[in-house]
């Protein structure tokens, strides 16, 4: 008996390394020392820094995969995973330096797999930061045939005295909402009880969407990182930022306030998408729980003194992203306000 007959073949997993480490070098950056397929990877801080904070961040793409799975369709749950890091960074003001994943399987499927890593390193461009190692595990009855799971894991560095820790939102700052580019990579555990329980079909094309159902779903989590570093560059003032996540606004965007603020906000100040119209009211969920579980169309929210709050919409609209003036930010115990409630 051997490691091939119990279900692991280690020849497979070296033939895999080999072929996605084309893509890996592609993101790599000047900090990056040596090559792939060590024991760890090496990273050297960038040059400028007086006194340098790294930040680091953790997350998964959840049951967005079992989608992926279904629909056989693996070239963007990869971004997703890369997006669900850095976009957590990013809040305190870091930029994303490099990423590490961590792929389990049943079985070694290398197109499948290749797939997923494409993914992740196209969201490690589009982010900027390097794909500087990962772990691939082949767990024969661990998972079913076709199944897998990603973590995946980002460093960031900021400059101590531009960390956003909360303390610099004021009375009067403003909420600017970033648009999302869909249900990102949250809910999609009650996206899957509407679509089963309705008899829906992933290929299905109704109305109110523009691509099938699947296809909208599988929209990959939007990636906001070189936006909002370059604003800051370029000289917008930005006093904190929330990732909209899962429990979507009302647990998300408190998270960046300090004690003794809540924001209000009116949610009608944004387009609610499409898809969250259609999923309220396949699913009959209703708005209080639509606001708790989806991003419902804002994925990212920027706290900006009142008096930038034009410039910067106007900042977010020249780099193709949507901006809204969704909030105020006022005395209070942390919450947030205007949210509809059961």
């Amino acid at each position: 008996m051997d490691y091939r007959e119990a279900g692991v073949d280690v020849e497979a997993g070296r033939a895999f390394v080999q072929k996605i480490r084309n893509m890996v070098t592609g993101t790599h950056r000047p900090e990056v020392l040596g090559g792939i397929g060590g024991f760890s990877g090496y990273f050297e801080l960038p040059t400028g820094y007086q006194q340098p904070i790294l930040v680091s961040g953790t997350d998964g793409v959840g049951t967005k995969l079992k989608l992926a799975m279904l629909l056989d369709r693996h070239d963007t749950v990869g971004i997703d995973l890369v997006a669900m890091c850095v976009n957590d960074v990013l809040t305190s003001g870091a930029e994303p330096l490099f990423f590490l994943d961590y792929l389990a399987t049943g079985k070694l499927n290398q197109e499948q797999l290749a797939n997923v890593v494409q993914g992740i390193t196209d969201g490690c461009k589009q982010s900027g930061c390097a794909l500087l190692g990962g772990e691939t595990a082949e767990m024969p009855g661990f998972y079913q045939p076709g199944e897998y799971d990603l973590a995946g894991f980002c460093v960031g560095v900021v400059e101590k005295s531009e960390l956003l820790t909360g303390q610099q939102i004021q009375v009067g700052d403003v909420a600017i909402g970033l648009a999302s580019s869909g249900v990102h990579s949250n809910g999609f555990s009650l996206v899957r009880k509407i679509v089963s329980d309705r008899n829906i079909d992933w290929q299905d094309k109704p109305e109110q969407l523009n691509a099938s159902v699947g296809e909208v779903l599988l929209t990959p989590t939007q990636l906001y990182v070189k936006p909002v570093l370059a604003a800051r560059k370029a000289g917008i003032e930005i006093h904190g930022m929330a990732h909209i996540t899962g429990g979507g606004l009302p647990e998300n965007l408190p998270r960046c306030l300090p004690e003794g603020l809540s924001i209000q906000i009116d949610p009608n100040s944004w387009p609610i998408l499409p898809i969250f119209n259609w999923l309220a009211e396949v699913g009959n969920v209703t708005l209080p729980e639509m606001f708790n579980t989806f991003n419902m169309g804002i994925g990212y929210v920027v706290v900006v003194p009142a008096n930038q709050a034009e410039k910067t919409i106007q900042w977010f609209e020249s780099q193709a992203i949507s901006a809204y003036q969704m909030g105020e930010v006022i005395a209070g115990n942390g919450e947030l306000i205007g949210i509809p409630e059961a």
